[in-house]
């Protein structure tokens, strides 16, 4: 049987998941309530990304069946999500006139967006069976 992904270690990742489902949950429900006529891409984008980080935070955390499943597909859309979004605010940045999460590959964050999703990887990795 797999090791929980929250126990040991797993617990600070849960931890900077949950932040980060936060942050980016409250920057896109300003930015979408008060801005959104300045770049509505940009802050759906971010809204998307709070959406990921939530179901991430909950399937790391969780512990019912299916959890692991969960966890694998929005980290691994996460990783997707940054490396484009990265990749496209820096190729195109006319289209991303404000920043999102993951612009820049996460850059406004420390680049923490960019490393989570190799780390939440590794560790459902590891931690499987």
């Amino acid at each position: 049987m797999p090791e929980p992904t929250s126990s040991g270690p797993g617990r600070i990742l849960v931890t900077l998941y949950g932040i980060f489902a936060v942050a980016a949950t409250s920057r896109a429900a300003v930015q979408l309530s008060t801005r959104f006529d300045e770049a509505p891409v940009a802050y759906l984008l971010s809204a998307f990304s709070a959406v990921v980080y939530l179901i991430a935070t909950v399937a790391l955390a969780g512990r019912w069946r299916g959890a692991r499943r969960v966890a694998w597909t929005a980290v691994t859309i996460e990783l997707i999500g940054v490396l484009v979004i990265g990749a496209f605010s820096l190729l195109v940045p006319e289209d991303f006139p404000r920043a999102t999460v993951w612009s820049t590959f996460g850059s406004g964050y420390l680049f923490i967006p960019l490393i989570l999703p190799f780390v939440g990887l590794w560790w459902l990795r590891r931690t499987g069976s």
